[in-house]
């Protein structure tokens, strides 16, 4: 904390003035940085139509209550699929994740120069690109269908796990693994013996995790064609049926509500 002299003695100050300078432009640059951003986002805003919102939101609730809880018997297929896409995305996820895992952990990889770099690479490059994103190629190449879905959610799914999984091999405790060495174990005995009981605790969660976000990323991508009930909720948007859209949104809620219920019991089981 600086300080400086006068009559009376050493005075305490919370800042230099080069501080108390800086933090002054600082917050001068964000309200400048605010009245731009506001005035960007008020450039093609029509206001009339913001006014007219709440009005527009009461119409659109008069119609989408009551519920039409007769159009459940058309959705217990839907999220039976989007079930089995959420869940066998998430396994294929998992068997490309392990060895990208391993490949990517500096104390398991064969190359830290030429291996490493590309492991890197898969798991960026399929975190940077979303479910849906992937799921408007796979549909585009290999038409509708559950196989896109499917595909898609492996193929986010690879980035998460792998990511999460390598950090935790880097993470173990050296210690045992030199010990199973100076047995005169070879390599696959040390991974199995000193490197995979050390982080199987943390990828039994990462997968359980992993999987409860792919049951709500699953639910919208029948909106382009990948299956699921997002079919249903695209084709109940289509026909503005708001009665049937409100029970989807309730089917999704529930389910999404039981797969968190779910997980949140299986991580405690293996933690």
């Amino acid at each position: 904390m600086p300080v400086s002299t006068s009559d009376t003695g050493p005075i305490w100050r919370q800042r230099t003035s080069a501080a108390q300078w800086s933090m002054w432009i600082g917050w001068l640059a964000l309200v400048a940085l605010f009245v731009f951003s506001w005035q960007v986002m008020n450039k093609n805003t029509i206001w009339m139509f913001v006014e007219d919102a709440p009005r527009q939101a009461a119409d659109l609730l008069s119609r989408a209550w009551p519920p039409r809880w007769a159009y459940m018997e058309r959705l217990w297929l839907p999220i039976w699929d989007t079930l089995n896409i959420a869940t066998l995305g998430t396994l294929l996820g998992i068997c490309f994740a392990i060895p990208v895992a391993f490949l990517a952990a500096r104390n398991t990889t064969p190359s830290t120069t030429l291996i490493r770099p590309l492991a890197l690479l898969i798991i960026v490059a399929s975190r940077s690109i979303n479910s849906l994103i992937w799921a408007l190629l796979l549909v585009a190449i290999i038409g509708p269908g559950l196989l896109a879905g499917i595909l898609a959610i492996g193929l986010r799914s690879i980035g998460f796990i792998a990511k999460l999984l390598y950090e935790a091999i880097e993470e173990i405790d050296e210690s045992q693994v030199e010990a199973v060495e100076a047995t005169g174990a070879s390599q696959w005995q040390v991974m199995d013996y000193a490197i995979v009981p050390q982080v199987l605790p943390a990828f039994a969660g990462i997968s359980v995790f992993r999987w409860d976000i792919n049951i709500r990323e699953s639910t919208i991508l029948g909106l382009v064609g990948a299956g699921g009930i997002g079919v249903q909720l695209e084709s109940s948007l289509a026909r503005l049926a708001w009665a049937e859209v409100t029970v989807i949104f309730a089917v999704i809620l529930a389910t999404v509500v039981l797969s968190e219920w779910v997980s949140a019991k299986v991580r405690q089981a293996i933690i």
